[in-house]
């Protein structure tokens, strides 16, 4: 259908907000309505034009004459009856000369900005639910299967409906939990735990080459996700890629706050960074690390090195910085950010300051109805009307294994993300220390993704733009977590591209970066190999120098529920 593009394109503030308030209602409200209503009552003729031409379109879906066509994307309308049946397909090209023009009026009707956003956004999620995939009298898959199983499709959907509805987040379940544990089927590269802190465990990982670059990698993951997306499991690791091309790997693996760690704050993780990277060096015996951060462990690493930078050791102690689909900059309005004002942020934070921390469910929930059709309706039909379990997949296991986000660095994000502070020389201070993006001139690999619908492609891009040093930027053609989970292999159909300029706007990169084959991992590990010194001898023992291997990875920290 031909809704904007942007229309799950999400924002920090906006996420961390609805989590912590439980807003989510608002994601429907009546005032973008009314203002759009009003720009077409101002405008009559355009909204006259669009309902004629509807109504035009509609006669040509029931005489058979219509050329309407799902995006070849829509997985909704995959079965062949869609075509190849005429009450089916009358009925898909009605749907979508409705969707079409629905969203013709949204755009007629020249709304500020945030209505407009929010309309569609609003019509859009009031379009998918009302798709007739969605039901089964219309929907050819399950009327098939219900004949086929005498209808104890139904009824097997009806028990998971109810199993799901009476627990938190109160949405079709995603993954079948039964077939996956962490540290049997997932998180399996072998390692130690070498530092454990209140904030943090530090997990080395066993060399695997019998010699080594010499500078080490600390990983800095997510702070709203297990660190273990980094390391998901045989043959689709990013760690275990890079421990067998003969690269030192360090991980860390984030405590899952409770009410006590609510006064974990921005600085208490940078420290935590800070005091990982120095357990690194000592340990390697090696002083500059290249730090490798993702999502939001990007922007707490962005800070620190502007630390860093402040106090004159940052060309001491780093080697590179890698941003994988991190945005230092939201400059770039998407439909998310429409929903975000001070009021709200104000509120959100009053909210988790008095429980100590946003519940991982509620954020989990606010991200999934971003994607409603793959995310929630998918499920409705899979899991409920065909009477299926969902599917046993490693990555949708991992998206359901939430944490929490202490009181303390959910204040802080959202106040970044709302005045984009990084963007400001000096807006936002780290340890002390008045951050200038502009004087972390190392060299830096940024990676996002074509069809991230939680950072930008555009927004990631622009790190380029703010940091000193030189920028390698790679664009993979997938999502925000396919972008991660991206292993070279003979079958993929993975894409990517890399320019070798970066001009001011993003656009402008896309035209002249051309498309390559396979997976980006090759492309970082010979820009790393160019960054980190000679071969040495692999370390015979995890640990040394005043960090021993305390327990064997993936460690405790990330069993915490």
């Amino acid at each position: 259908m031909g809704r904007a593009p942007d229309a799950s394109r999400a924002a920090l503030d906006v996420l961390l907000t609805d989590a912590a308030t439980g807003q989510g209602a608002r994601f429907l409200q009546p005032g973008p309505a009314v203002r759009v209503a009003a720009g077409l009552a101002r405008r009559p003729h355009r909204a006259v034009r669009r309902v004629g031409g509807l109504g035009i379109e509609l006669a040509r879906v029931a005489a058979g004459r219509s050329d309407v066509r799902p995006s070849k994307r829509d997985r909704r309308f995959a079965d062949p009856a869609w075509e190849r049946s005429w009450i089916f397909r009358r009925v898909l090209q009605a749907y979508l000369s409705t969707g079409n023009v629905v969203d013709g009026l949204i755009t007629d009707a020249e709304a500020d900005w945030r209505s407009e956003r929010l309309a569609r956004f609003a019509a859009g999620n009031i379009l998918d639910a009302l798709a007739p995939t969605n039901y089964p009298w219309s929907n050819p898959a399950v009327m098939k299967e219900t004949i086929d199983r005498g209808g104890t499709n139904l009824v097997m959907g009806a028990r998971r409906f109810a199993r799901d509805v009476s627990r938190r987040p109160r949405l079709p379940a995603t993954v079948d939990t039964s077939k996956f544990a962490v540290g049997e089927n997932l998180a399996l590269s072998p390692g130690a735990v070498v530092v454990r802190t209140e904030v943090f465990e530090l997990l080395q990982y066993q060399p695997q080459t019998e010699r080594v670059l010499e500078a080490p990698m600390l990983f800095v993951p997510p702070t709203i996700n297990k660190y273990y997306i980094l390391d998901l499991a045989p043959g689709r690791s990013l760690a275990e890629h890079l421990v067998r091309q003969g690269h030192q790997v360090f991980m860390i693996s984030w405590r899952n706050p409770t009410e006590e760690q609510g006064h974990f704050d921005f600085d208490t993780y940078a420290q935590a960074v800070l005091e990982a990277r120095e357990a690194v060096a000592a340990i390697s015996g090696e002083a500059r690390i290249h730090l490798n951060a993702a999502c939001s462990g990007g922007l707490i690493s962005a800070g620190v090195l502007g630390h860093l930078a402040v106090q004159g050791r940052l060309d001491a102690e780093v080697a590179s910085l890698t941003l994988l689909v991190c945005a230092l900059d939201n400059e770039r309005p998407g439909t998310a950010s429409a929903f975000a004002t001070r009021e709200l942020a104000a509120a959100a934070v009053a909210d988790s300051a008095r429980r100590g921390y946003v519940d991982g469910q509620a954020l989990a929930g606010v991200f999934t109805w971003l994607r409603p059709n793959d995310l929630v309706w998918s499920y409705v039909v899979n899991n409920y009307l065909l009477g299926k379990p969902p599917p046993a997949f490693d990555v949708l296991y991992w998206n359901q294994d939430t944490v929490r986000l202490s009181a303390g660095l959910h204040r802080d994000f959202i106040r970044i993300s709302l005045e984009n502070s990084l963007t400001h020389p000096g807006a936002t201070q780290v340890l002390g220390s008045p951050v200038d993006l502009a004087e972390v001139d190392v060299d830096s690999y940024v990676v996002a993704g074509l069809t991230d619908h939680i950072i930008p492609w555009e927004n990631a891009y622009r790190s380029t733009q703010l940091l000193g040093g030189q920028s390698r930027f790679v664009l993979s053609t997938s999502g925000h977590i396919q972008a991660l989970v991206n292993p070279p292999s003979g079958e993929s159909r993975a894409t990517y591209r890399v320019g070798e300029d970066n001009p001011e706007e993003p656009e402008l990169w896309l035209e002249q970066a051309p498309r390559l084959p396979g997976s980006w991992w090759p492309d970082y590990v010979q820009w790393l190999q160019q960054r980190s010194g000679e071969l040495k001898p692999a370390p015979k023992r995890l640990g040394g120098r005043g960090h021993k291997a305390i327990a064997k990875a993936p460690g405790t920290y990330v069993h915490a529920s």
